[in-house]
Formats: structure tokens, C-alpha cells, sequence
């Protein structure tokens, strides 16, 4: 009984040295019992490596969720890390015009998603009617899309223009060519990467039928007034990416200049890129050819330039033209360096003049705003413009909707570049991030409403009724959930597109050898 009881006690001792990892001799096993051992011993080996696997990942999984819904916090809310990286704490000389860049983009989608529920053609006194206070001249400013297309254009001949320039006034041609071949490398990817990005995923969208609902909804009189929903789905997916790449290579190419063309069959709001590119080349190609003459020189030659665009009738060159030569004319002014302190005796006629610059330039302001506010429709009919538009230029009659937004820019343009405390609004840190996420704004928002906002819109206005003030109770609620998705998909797409697109291009001319620019 007592060797029985040890035999027992010493095989338990043995199984629990295997369970446990527990080395024995391989001599208390004999011989046969060794290979079973080690198998055994194998087998837990394995299984503690699997286990491991799956928690790393188990661990990795739940790292890259975490990272990926950390990424999609709104980029103001990520702490002060971040934002010291999105946003600079010293903003450079020109940086107001970020700013201008983001209320022009609010402007355009202000437009775009306002338009969807009332019509925004008819201004104030239009046909006799329309008397509302939205419709005054100056203040329909906000949701004026043509109006900040001016806008846009003028700001990126500036852009574009002003580093040129510099280096050219400065006689350092090689740096100025240095800058230029990298202005022309890059322009395409920097403009074309985020939209075939976002063109891909429309057409993703369009070929699992997510626009029929809108389609329908745009065309029901009891909620909706205007919307432009992209074309129905192809028969196949390899249809849908071969009609996808047509439409890419017919906004690169520039052998023609056509109106409404290229990405704008899927996204109607897009059609400026296309011109945006072409216009590039041929400020290009201007800057190239006044980089060896004298300032005033240049400016006599960029004068008839603009003289010559004007006559040919081609609005949204002239404003590339212009925004270079207010890039000329501030260099020439000093308008980025600082100014010397005054001696004290004359600081009180400063002041005065200050005054007087003040009211001047806000006066011209005020001007530009009006000029800017000249409407698409029925100007005949509308108090004010009835006689403004009898003294355009014939002609400029197929585009007499832009002859005077077009001046009103330039000239809002000429007196922000002389005011100080505008620039100081367009440098605010709202006004800032507008700047920042405005190219993705502008991409995106028009999928956001057609696939978003509209559902919710139609059903605060299922809650409220749509009869009378119900309809814009209704409405602005709807809004209240409808405006901040589109920023927040704006600010996602800033970050995960622009950003890693304005990196991949110059990261791919460094790879190619150019210098640096």
C-alpha cells in the first residue's frame, strides 16, 4: 500500500512539473517517456507564443482604433501639441490673406447650402419685391459665391507671385528660378491630389446609388429649392474608374479652355480647379518672362498685360494679373517691413493721419463691398445696378455678372493690403483655421449636404411643418446639427488629404533632385 500511495504521489509530482514548465531529468522518464516530454514541453511553448500573438494583436488592434477615432477629434480639440503644430504661433507678413482665403470659402459654402432652401438669386428690391434684410446690398456679401471666386483668384496670383518677386527685385535669379521650377512642378499635385482623393470617393458613393435619395429630395418643391446631385451610376464599377480617370485627364490637360468642364461632372462646385491650374501656367509663364527687367519696367509691361487680358475679355486671368501686381506694388511700398518709431513731436499729426487713413480705406471697404454685392439675375431689375449695368462694356456682356464683382475684389483686395486693423480680423484665430481648412472645405462640403445635411434638414422640417415661419424654424435647425459635420469633415480631410498631399509633393521633387526651393 505505502510503495502503491508513492508511485501515486511521485506521478502527481511529475504531471504537475509538466503543467507547470518544470524541467526533470529526462532519466526519470526512461526512454520512452522522453520524446513524450518533449512534445508535450513543445506544444506549451507554442500555445504560450500563440497567446501572446493574440494579444499583441489584440493590443495592436485596439491601438489603431484608438488612434484612428483620436484622429477624427477636430484638430482645435487635440491639445496644445497639436495645434502648435497645425498652427504657428508667429504668423508670417502675408498671412492675412489665409484669412481672407477662409471667408471667401465660407462665403462659397454659405451659398451652396443656403440656396438649398431659399433662392438666393432675387436681392433686395429685385422685380419690386424681396425686401428682406438678408437681400441688402454688403450684407448678401456673406453668401456670395461668385463674389469669392474673384476673391480666390486674386489671392493665388499674390501667392504664387510673392516669393518670385522678391527674388527677382532682389537680382537673385537663381533662387528665383530655383522657386519658380518648384512652383511649376508642384502646382498640379498640390491642386489635383486632394480632388482625385475626393473625387474617387464620390464616385465610390455614386456607384453604391448613396446620391438617388437626393437626387429625389432636390426635385421636392415642399422642402428643398436647388441642388446639384452628381450624375446616375454606371453599369459596373471598371465603367464607373474608367469614366473617373477621363474626367481627372480632362482638368490636367491644357490644351483647351473650356467653361464647366472636367471634375465638375462629379461635383459641380469644382469647376474652378481646372481654371485655377491653367491660370497658374500662364501667370507662370509671366513672371518668367518680367524676371530680368527693372521693377518699374515690369510694372509698365504687367500693366498691358492686364490691358490686354481685359480687352480679351478673360475675368479670371485678370485677376491672377492683378493679385501679381499687388504683390509688385506692396513690395514696392514696403508694405512687409516694419516701420521706424516716430520721434515724439511727431506722433500727434501721426495720429491724425492715422485717422484720416482709417476713414479713408474703410470708405473704399465699403465701395468694394457694394461692387461685390452686384447680382447673377434680373441686375435690370434691381435698384442701383439698373443703371451700373448699362455702363459695362458690350463686351463684356456674356460675363456682365462679373464686371463689377470683379472690380469689387480688387479693390477690397488694393485697401485690405492698407489696413491694418482688417488685417488683424483676417489673422484672428477663427479666421485662421478657416484659412487652414479651406481647400478641404471647398472640396468636400457639397458631398457632405447632398449625403448629409439635406436628411437632416428634412427631418426638423418633417418636426416643425414647412408652412410659413415653421419653415425656417425648421430649417435653422436642421443647420444647427448640418454646419458643424461639414467642418468637422472638412477638418478630417484636411489632415488625412491637403496636409499629406502639400508633404508628398515636395517630398517627391527632393527625390528628384531639385533644389531646395
Amino acid at each position: 500500500m505505502n510503495g502503491q500511495a508513492s508511485k501515486r504521489e511521485a506521478s502527481l509530482e511529475q504531471s504537475r512539473g509538466l503543467l507547470n514548465g518544470a524541467s526533470s531529468p529526462a532519466s526519470d522518464f526512461g526512454d520512452d517517456n522522453s520524446g513524450t516530454y518533449q512534445k508535450l514541453s513543445h506544444l506549451g511553448r507554442v500555445g504560450h507564443l500563440q497567446g501572446l500573438i493574440e494579444s499583441t494583436r489584440s493590443l495592436s488592434l485596439s491601438f489603431v482604433i484608438g488612434r484612428i477615432l483620436w484622429f477624427l477629434v477636430p484638430s482645435f480639440l487635440q491639445g496644445r501639441q497639436v495645434r502648435s503644430q497645425l498652427f504657428p504661433a508667429k504668423l508670417g507678413p502675408t498671412a492675412y490673406l489665409d484669412g481672407v482665403r477662409g471667408v471667401a470659402c465660407l462665403m462659397v459654402f454659405n451659398q451652396h447650402y443656403f440656396s438649398t432652401a431659399y433662392d438666393t438669386r432675387q436681392v433686395w428690391g429685385c422685380q419690386g419685391g424681396n425686401y428682406n434684410i438678408m437681400r441688402l446690398p454688403i450684407v448678401r456679401v456673406a453668401y456670395g459665391g461668385n463674389e469669392a471666386v474673384a476673391m480666390f483668384f486674386i489671392i493665388s496670383g499674390y501667392a504664387l507671385s510673392y516669393r518670385c518677386l522678391k527674388l527677382a527685385r532682389s537680382r537673385n535669379i537663381e533662387g528665383f528660378s530655383t522657386s519658380l521650377g518648384s512652383l511649376v512642378f508642384r502646382r498640379a499635385m498640390r491642386l489635383f491630389i486632394p480632388v482625385a482623393v475626393s473625387m474617387f470617393i464620390i464616385m465610390w458613393f455614386v456607384h453604391l446609388n448613396m446620391f438617388e435619395w437626393a437626387r429625389a429630395a432636390v426635385k421636392n418643391p415642399t422642402y428643398f429649392r436647388l441642388g446639384s446631385p452628381p450624375p446616375p451610376p454606371l453599369g459596373s464599377l471598371s465603367a464607373q474608374l474608367l469614366d473617373l480617370g477621363t474626367v481627372l485627364l480632362n482638368a490636367i490637360q491644357v490644351f483647351d479652355w473650356p467653361r464647366f468642364t472636367g471634375v465638375s461632372h462629379y461635383n459641380l462646385h469644382l469647376w474652378t480647379i481646372p481654371v485655377e491650374f491653367r491660370c497658374s501656367l500662364y501667370l507662370f509663364v509671366v513672371l518668367m518672362g518680367t524676371a530680368h527687367l527693372r521693377p518699374k519696367a515690369r510694372m509698365l509691361v504687367l500693366s498691358f498685360i492686364i490691358w490686354f487680358t481685359y480687352m480679351a475679355v478673360r475675368w479670371d486671368f485678370l485677376m491672377f494679373l492683378v493679385g501679381m501686381a499687388l504683390v509688385e506694388w506692396d513690395l514696392y511700398r514696403g508694405a512687409h517691413t516694419s516701420s521706424p518709431a516716430l520721434p515724439l513731436a511727431e506722433k500727434g499729426k501721426a495720429g491724425s493721419h492715422k485717422t484720416l487713413k482709417i476713414f479713408f480705406w474703410n470708405s473704399i471697404i465699403i465701395l468694394a463691398l457694394y461692387f461685390l454685392s452686384q447680382p447673377n439675375f434680373f441686375p435690370h431689375d434691381t435698384p442701383g445696378w439698373d443703371y451700373l449695368t448699362t455702363i459695362i462694356p458690350e463686351r463684356w456682356y456674356e460675363f456682365r455678372a462679373r464686371y463689377w464683382q470683379n472690380i469689387g475684389a480688387v479693390l477690397f483686395m488694393f485697401a485690405l493690403g492698407h489696413s491694418e486693423h482688417w488685417q488683424r480680423f483676417f489673422t484672428s484665430d477663427i479666421i485662421q483655421y478657416l484659412g487652414k481648412i479651406s481647400y478641404a472645405l471647398y472640396l468636400v462640403h457639397g458631398t457632405v449636404i447632398l449625403l448629409v445635411s439635406l436628411r437632416l434638414d428634412m427631418m426638423m422640417l418633417d418636426i416643425t411643418g414647412v408652412d410659413g415661419y415653421r419653415y425656417h424654424v425648421g430649417f435653422l435647425l436642421g443647420s444647427f446639427f448640418s454646419i458643424p459635420l461639414v467642418f468637422w469633415c472638412a477638418d478630417v480631410f484636411w489632415r488625412a488629404v491637403d496636409i499629406p498631399s502639400v508633404k508628398f509633393a515636395r517630398w517627391f521633387e527632393g527625390k528628384l533632385g531639385f533644389g531646395k526651393a
